[in-house]
């Protein structure tokens, strides 16, 4: 069945498709990268953010002066995958990015109503 504007609607009432969206360190990325590719995630956008949460910045000394720097540098991935994914995924983001320091980051799952791979037109869990 398509919309009114010629799109195919998600008629599917259970969500399939989760949207993973993690911080982590940015010197964990490739470790991360690499134990994701192992389990069999097969594409993720990366990017390079700053942010703060319980670390609350750090101080440096440039030319001699003292300043707060109050965004630390760090990673975000966001990763779709098939709901049935979501706690390997999770669960292998966690036990690789982990330091057990301060900062180590957070992840957080979210509902997919729709995915589209633009060059077939195939959508949602097809899509991936």
């Amino acid at each position: 069945m398509q919309s009114e504007r010629g799109h195919p609607q998600n008629n599917d009432k259970g969500i399939k498709v989760k949207l993973i969206i993690a911080t982590i360190k940015p010197f964990k990325l490739e470790e991360v990268r690499e134990a994701l590719t192992d389990i069999g995630v097969r594409g993720m956008m990366v990017t390079e953010i700053k942010g703060f949460g319980s670390q609350s910045g750090h101080t440096e000394i440039y030319r001699g002066a003292e300043y707060a720097v109050n965004f630390v540098p760090k990673v975000k991935l966001e990763i779709v995958v098939n709901a049935a994914m979501v706690d390997q995924v999770v669960e292998t983001i966690t036990n690789t990015a982990r330091t057990g320091k301060i900062g180590d980051g957070k992840i957080f799952v979210l509902d997919v109503a729709q995915a589209v791979r633009v060059r077939t037109g195939e959508t949602n869990d097809d899509a991936l």
